[in-house]
């Protein structure tokens, strides 16, 4: 399905992005993203157990890996929808759908302005899709009127920079070398744009949504060591600003970054703690 044809993406920012080099940079690395990853599917698909529900939406699906499994889970008794803005992400999350014989469907298109079937899920689950909206406020309302009365929401989403100091560590290592690293940007579309707890409950409550909760999740991940240098390289704030550097720059920029990353690196595995929030949301009866 395409996206819908009157309805252009409200955040060009991040649609040329994950349209461009972020996307076929995660297209190029999804087998890593969804080993590192791994620990937060059985948790959303748990979400699906416990609310029974039986349609789903995967907001920011990426390459799929989320909506594959809850689809898996529902088998003949529902059935999951994967949503992104990428086409990259969206044609590979298709294409595994496909080689697995999977009835998943994905669109094309933004949530904070795509047009919903009305009052059509039991269930929206996003795994780190929700923190790049321009108008997270107008996202949310729109999404809520995507779900049946009484429907829920249950999103991952990081906590903050600096309790994720894994997810930080390039580009500290790397800023005496590559000053022109973009710095982080508190509260824009992002990684980090969730991490106050304060801001999403308000955003949410803004929204028209109901019985708003966060609850801390702590999820360990681990990828094969022999990524880590094609991990920083081709993911992140570090990867576009080291695509224009000179050989020897490059050079110097790798060594200092993977040294820094020795603190993550034990025996052949890459391994860090991610720390989230497992936000719970319901639209009102």
């Amino acid at each position: 399905m395409k996206a819908n044809a009157n309805t252009e993406p409200a955040n060009q920012e991040q649609s040329a992005l994950w349209n461009g080099t972020a996307g076929e940079a995660w297209v190029n690395q999804q087998q890593l993203l969804d080993a590192s990853f791994a620990g937060f599917v059985p948790l959303l698909v748990d979400e699906v157990v416990k609310t029974g529900a039986r349609r789903v939406l995967d907001i920011g699906c990426g390459s799929g890996a989320t909506t594959l499994a809850i689809a898996r889970h529902l088998g003949a008794l529902g059935s999951c929808t994967g949503l992104d803005l990428s086409a990259p992400l969206v044609e590979l999350a298709r294409s595994r759908a496909a080689r697995a014989g999977v009835p998943a469907e994905f669109v094309l298109a933004d949530a904070q302005t795509h047009e919903f079937p009305a009052a059509n899920y039991d269930l929206a689950v996003s795994r780190f899709g929700v923190m790049f909206f321009s108008d997270p406020v107008a996202a949310f309302a729109n999404l809520r009127g995507a779900l049946r009365a009484g429907g829920r929401l249950r999103a991952v989403a990081f906590r903050a920079a600096s309790e994720n100091p894994f997810m930080t560590t390039a580009e500290r290592a790397a800023a005496p070398l590559l000053p022109d690293v973009p710095a982080r940007r508190p509260d824009a579309p992002g990684q980090f744009a969730f991490a106050d707890r304060a801001r999403v409950q308000e955003i949410l409550d803004d929204a028209g949504w109901s019985a708003i909760g966060m609850t801390p999740i702590d999820v360990r991940c681990a990828f094969p060591a022999q990524e880590l240098i094609g991990y920083f390289t081709r993911l992140g704030p570090v990867a576009p600003v080291l695509r224009g550097a000179d050989e020897a720059t490059r050079a110097r920029v790798i060594d200092s970054v993977r040294g820094a990353f020795a603190p993550f690196v034990q025996d052949d595995e890459v391994r860090f703690v991610a720390a989230c929030w497992m936000i719970a949301a319901a639209k009102p009866s």
